[in-house]
């Protein structure tokens, strides 16, 4: 079943650069339905290329972003299990699992009895992309396959010595023309270094744990579900501060958008779509 996304609420301007904590999403409920919608990066908030969405579906529901199949769109499950289609195909999803649409493929996301909680990145696919031959539609944030390890950001600022590890989840290699999913792993005392994306948004969120985020000019506390975006330019990045026997792995999802090839080129890969 197809849900519109309009009659949203009015968007905060995001400014250059904004972390948005989790507790001040704005959730709006879709018409005639129980499932709410909640919208903290889009175009009309100031974002330049990309729209990130955070909806809640109700036990039963099922939703697809507006226009889904005339877009990009990739998909995490926050939380709750349920039923993802890309197009024809169809899969089982539960917490960490991921989804990727082409162009030309539509996105439902069907909850079961306990609700389904996903962040969905969107856009439009730009001039001179196409969509990659053999796109993989489904996978998670645990997916080792392809990984950046050792990154030292792009120089801006001073890098740290214990570096975190990301999983490429969506990339070109696998498929993805134009969005991205990457999952940084932070672990305790471990940092993913400060870099920018000169042509690209970046809109990423906290998965799981506590953490902090780079971002303009300073490290920010943040905790799961909380969302970070960039515009093209802006520094930012992950690590997790805290070390002793209490302390936990921090996790982030996201990516440039469109995706940059220098993080892909950082681990030794080529940036052609598959």
């Amino acid at each position: 079943m197809r849900t519109s996304t309009s009659g949203t609420l009015t968007a905060t301007p995001l400014g250059d650069a904004r972390i948005i904590a989790a507790d001040d999403f704005a959730f709006a409920p879709l018409p005639g339905r129980r499932t709410t919608l909640a919208t903290p990066v889009s175009p009309a908030a100031g974002a330049t290329h990309v729209t990130l969405h955070v909806v809640r579906v109700a036990a039963g529901e099922s939703f697809s972003p507006e226009a889904s199949a005339e877009e990009e769109n990739t998909a995490v499950v926050f939380a709750g299990r349920g039923t993802a289609a890309v197009g024809s195909r169809t899969r089982r999803v539960g917490r960490a699992d991921a989804v990727y649409a082409p162009t030309g493929q539509a996105l439902a996301l069907t909850a079961d009895a306990e609700g389904l909680t996903v962040y969905i990145w969107r856009t439009p696919l730009a001039s001179g992309r196409h969509p990659g031959t053999d796109p993989e539609p489904f996978s998670s944030l645990w997916d080792e396959t392809t990984q950046l390890r050792g990154f030292g950001g792009t120089g801006q600022i001073a890098p740290d010595t214990d570096r975190a590890t990301m999983n490429f989840v969506f990339w070109p290699g696998n498929g993805s023309s134009q969005l991205c999913l990457h999952c940084g792993i932070q672990q305790p005392g471990q940092t993913f270094n400060v870099h920018l994306h000169p042509d690209s948004d970046e809109a990423f969120f906290a998965f799981e744990g506590i953490g902090q985020m780079y971002l303009r000019d300073r490290w920010i506390d943040v905790a799961a579900g909380d969302v970070l975006y960039a515009a093209p330019g802006v520094l930012h990045g992950a690590r997790n501060p805290h070390t002793g026997p209490e302390a936990r792995r921090f996790v982030t999802c996201g990516g440039p958008s469109p995706y940059d090839p220098a993080l892909y080129s950082a681990a030794g890969l080529s940036s052609d779509v598959r």
